[in-house]
């Protein structure tokens, strides 16, 4: 149970890291505007105080996180950006995953 509940924080934390950085993105190069910096910087807030509940401040915990970043980032991509995902991306992010893992079983071991 622990383990959902950790890749669950893990995805709201990279959708509020993502959302943050994609707001100003839209403001900066899709002539968006200014008022989107207000809810980025809410976003990113939120994503720095989500970083304070995982569950240890270690390179492993944000090693773990990456991971999850990586996938979280390319359903982004093909859900708001509307790109479709290339063979490449999936195999990028299975190796991604698969080194996540590698790292949090280690870590368990150890």
């Amino acid at each position: 149970m622990i383990l959902l509940k950790t890749l669950g924080l893990f995805i709201v934390t990279a959708v509020a890291e993502i959302v943050g950085c994609y707001l100003p993105y839209l403001w900066l190069r899709k002539d968006g505007s200014a008022w989107l910096l207000i809810p980025a910087a809410l976003s990113l807030a939120l994503f720095a105080w989500l970083l304070t509940l995982h569950p240890a401040a270690s390179g492993r915990i944000y090693a773990a996180y990456g991971g999850v970043y990586v996938a979280v980032a390319l359903v982004w991509l093909w859900l708001v950006d509307g790109v479709a995902l290339t063979t490449w991306d999936v195999a990028g992010v299975s190796i991604t995953l698969a080194g996540m893992g590698v790292i949090v079983w280690g870590g368990w071991q150890s």
